[in-house]
């Protein structure tokens, strides 16, 4: 029934031991080619040869994403059954969908299928072996099955023989659903069922969705193990000092932790146990639009052969890709394994975090670019989670908008915010940790009259406040938010770390200081539970 390709260093056997369940418990039967663990170079080729993309320059694929150029969190649902009803946080970010409407879209799409090729790979998700989840990644595409391969950690021989349960990702962006007969929202739907340890996307080519689904799992998996998942990224330092960057796409993660100072553990997504740190994942997803080769070098460079663009407009003579255009959308992406860049911690580990740096960029340009903070403020600011939702990140998303993410992270949040709010709040109480509020947004006023904060400005303060020189400063009280920002740090002009003093109209910092404080008590007004400590620690 199965032609199986010889492609890959595994035989048949052994591809059929790592892979958690049989095909045909899928309903994935009369399939053409099965291609199974094919390696980079491979699934370039096929990627070229179907003509799913385009090969750059500096030897990248290049492929573009259609109509979905971001993620599509309206078109997220959750199975509802016994394991997962309870413990869901439903609402606007975990829509949820009964246990026979996913049956009907699974056998859809597994009779589009029937009679198509399909790529396969085993990986694994959790650096750590203690909380290391085996994953098998079911593709329509071979170049999405060679995001999923740099971006997944590679399978090991532990993983044959794992009795912790695996995940499988069945990704088929040319089936389309249909809301009339499948009960979704779109011709687009990604679905997690937590029984079945199934993912299935549906009607978007945007690879990001993978990575994510897999995210939300582990934050549905790993707190039930005194884990916290984290939407960061993390490096340390030659001292062995670990430090954690939380914000949203596009706030700078994963430019702000790729410092050549210090090695680097991963660029997005992390857990944190008793123990120390340990990367989900095994490569980075970087924001390309306007990528500097001189202020981003270490990304720059990691953008080589293996490494997979998406939505980066090319020359069509030269194949040179034009990082400055957005026609496609903002959210311009490369997607590379993790040992392209320097200064890497390959094993992906690292211990207990001494400084926690929250990112957010404020397109109201009245945030202070940094602030230290109290226990109780860096749990206000983590459940807030604000910062500007920026072009492309989601779908419909055209210029930055306001928003608050609670814990940073609230699309891929299964659970209800409180519970990874406590956690983190026990570990930073435990280590003494240190936590800022980073502002990598606009000064000077708004987005449209003001400036971006200069990058090499922030760094200065991210050091600063890792290596705790930023401390030996005097800090004075925000008298809107309450935050305790520095008069001085090295390399950084002092004028810039009090935002009302970049501003040219003082009023109208006033107005929108206070526009903002209000959005942030509105939204902390669902928090319920929170103690009067955390409530208060917010705007006065």
């Amino acid at each position: 029934m199965f032609e199986y390709k010889k492609e890959g260093s595994l035989n048949k056997n052994m591809t059929m031991m790592m892979s958690r369940k049989a095909l045909e418990d899928y309903g994935l039967v009369n399939l053409r080619n099965i291609h199974w663990n094919l390696p980079p170079a491979v699934l370039v080729e096929h990627a070229l040869a179907r003509g799913e993309s385009k090969l750059a320059a500096n030897g990248a694929l290049t492929a573009t994403t259609g109509a979905h150029t971001g993620r599509s969190p309206k078109d997220k649902f959750i199975v509802s059954n016994d394991e997962s009803s309870a413990k869901i946080w439903w609402g606007d970010v975990n829509h949820p969908m009964s246990p026979e409407t996913f049956e009907g879209i699974r056998r859809s799409l597994a009779d589009y299928l029937q009679g198509r090729d399909v790529y396969i790979l085993d990986a694994a998700a959790g650096a750590d072996p203690r909380y290391r989840m085996p994953i098998q990644v079911i593709t329509e595409l071979a170049w999405h099955n060679l995001f999923a391969h740099q971006l997944f950690l590679r399978a090991n021989e532990s993983d044959q023989t794992s009795d912790r349960p695996g995940f499988t990702i069945l990704c088929v962006p040319h089936f389309r659903t249909n809301p009339r007969i499948h009960g979704t929202r779109s011709d687009a739907a990604i679905i997690i069922d937590f029984e079945e340890r199934l993912v299935l996307i549906a009607g978007t080519e945007y690879a990001g969705e993978m990575k994510k689904s897999i995210f939300t799992v582990l934050n549905f998996i790993l707190p039930q193990e005194d884990v916290l998942p984290m939407h960061c990224s993390a490096n340390v330092g030659l001292a062995g000092d670990v430090a954690l960057f939380f914000g949203l796409s596009g706030t700078g993660k994963t430019s702000l932790s790729a410092d050549p100072s210090r090695r680097l553990i991963g660029d997005d997504e992390h857990g944190w146990s008793g123990d120390g740190v340990f990367n989900f994942e095994g490569g980075c997803y970087a924001k390309c639009i306007n990528l500097s080769q001189k202020y981003e070098p270490q990304i720059w460079n990691a953008i080589r052969f293996g490494a997979v663009y998406e939505n980066v407009v090319l020359d069509e003579k030269t194949r040179q890709p034009d990082y400055a255009d957005d026609s496609l959308t903002e959210n311009t992406r490369a997607a590379y394994p993790i040992d392209y860049i320097d200064n890497v911690v390959i094993e992906g580990t690292g211990g207990l975090p001494q400084a926690v740096l929250f990112l957010s960029a404020d397109s109201f340009g009245v945030l202070p670019p940094i602030s230290k903070l109290t226990t109780e403020q860096a749990m206000y600011y983590f459940l807030s989670g604000y910062t500007s939702k920026l072009a492309g990140t989601e779908a419909g998303v055209t210029t930055p908008q306001a928003t608050f993410s609670a814990c940073f992270g609230a699309p891929f949040l299964p659970l209800r915010p409180g519970e990874y709010a406590n956690l983190l709040r026990e570990r930073i109480e435990k280590h003494q940790v240190r936590c800022y509020l980073i502002n990598t947004g606009w000064t000077g006023g708004p987005y449209g009259v003001g400036s971006r904060i200069n990058i090499n400005y922030t760094r200065s303060m991210v050091r600063a406040a890792i290596s705790g020189e930023i401390d030996k400063a005097e800090f004075v009280a925000d008298p809107i938010f309450g935050l305790r920002t520095p008069t001085f740090c090295p390399d950084v002009p002092s004028k810039l770390l009090n935002p009302r003093d970049t501003w040219e109209d003082k009023e109208a910092y006033d107005r929108q200081a206070s526009d903002l404080a209000a959005r942030f008590k509105q939204n902390f007004a669902q928090f319920t539970l929170v103690g009067e400590d955390v409530r208060g620690a917010g705007p006065r």
